[in-house]
């Protein structure tokens, strides 16, 4: 059997389950509905995702691993926009920012689930977000489909419509690591992405609304380089965030290759298709190893990296930037696909 389900607890009155996901030929998957949680992620018998060995641990799961991000990815400076001239306050989480989704995101949300088993193996989710729920206009209904490909790949498909106008930027935080989640940090795994520019980052460690080369810079991975030869880098920005903490504007448009990353160790690479315009690299940099994790592992810094396709940050306030705003009625398509060779 290539799907099933295990009751694993109880919270607030509901079901929480972990479903199992195989496609029979070396992938396979665990998810939580809480949260729509990627808590394992086994590729050649070996699990290249971060995270806990119990639900109760996800509770407080302060660094996101593997978790569904809405309504927005990344900041929103200050927890206001603006919509048809009117002015949106939201839920500080923070400092005074707003900051995947607020206090109570779609990382919290006891999803509705079902498995479907056609010939691939899928994970249906959906939830609602109700109008005013952290402050953000409209009633959202949301879907997010999980299916594991014929081709090794676990690809997301993300839907979602409101019966306003308001931000829908929706993203996976799960956290790689290609040599095995307990196997130390990624600085000497490899990345290659399809970006000329990128976004640095101002104050609030959220973009400037400049948009920059990244020829003759750290963030130049147009050729395949390792993260260590960025990370320990003299670079400002590099320097400010403690890593990589940034968004990449993505080549092309549509459906596409946009760069891969290779395990150092396992021989394991991961591709990454998408049809986002921008990608957040993040290297784990405020992971300080004082909790343990899945199979009493202690993660710290650089034990892992985010790709989280998503709208540039900061899109809300710089006009030049493409718009995270979802018209009423308009329906929010997105998928992304990570795909292991």
């Amino acid at each position: 059997m290539r799907i099933k389900k295990e009751l694993i607890a109880e919270y607030n009155g509901k079901k929480i389950y972990s479903f199992f996901l195989s496609n029979g030929k070396g992938l396979s998957a665990e998810i939580l509905n809480y949260g729509g949680i990627i808590k394992r992620l086994i590729y050649k018998n070996t699990d290249i995702c971060l995270g806990f060995d119990t639900f109760e641990d996800y509770l407080t799961n302060d660094d996101y691993f593997g978790a569904i991000i809405g309504r927005n990815a990344n900041r929103i400076v200050n927890s206001e926009f603006n919509i048809n001239g009117k002015k949106y306050k939201l839920t500080s989480n923070s400092g005074k920012d707003n900051h995947h989704g607020g206090i109570n995101g779609f990382d919290k949300k006891i999803w509705e689930a079902e498995l479907v088993e056609d010939e691939e193996a899928s994970l249906i989710l959906k939830t609602t977000s109700e109008d005013g729920e952290e402050g953000f206009p409209g009633n959202l209904t949301v879907k997010v489909t999980y299916t594991l490909t014929e081709d090794n790949g676990i690809k997301i498909h993300y839907e979602a419509e409101s019966d306003a106008d308001t931000v829908v930027n929706l993203t996976n935080h799960t956290y790689f690591n290609l040599n095995g989640h307990e196997k130390g940090d990624i600085l000497n795994h490899s990345l290659f992405l399809y970006s000329d520019f990128y976004t640095p980052n101002g104050d609030n460690e959220t973009t400037n609304g400049e948009i920059l080369s990244v020829k003759g810079t750290v963030f130049d991975f147009n050729e395949e380089s390792s993260f260590k030869n960025r990370i320990l880098s003299s670079d400002k920005q590099i320097i400010a965030s403690s890593g990589i903490d940034h968004n990449f504007i993505l080549n092309g448009s549509g459906y596409r290759k946009v760069g891969f990353v290779k395990g150092d160790k396992s021989g394991i690479a991961m591709e990454i298709y998408t049809d986002r315009d921008g990608i957040q690299v993040y290297t784990a940099n405020e992971i300080l190893g004082n909790r343990v994790c899945k199979g009493n592992a202690l993660y710290k810094r650089y034990s892992g990296v985010c790709f989280e396709t998503q709208a540039f940050p900061g899109n809300l306030k710089f006009s030049h930037f493409p718009s995270s705003i979802l018209k009423k009625g308009e329906k929010f398509n997105s998928v992304t696909s990570y795909k292991f060779i």
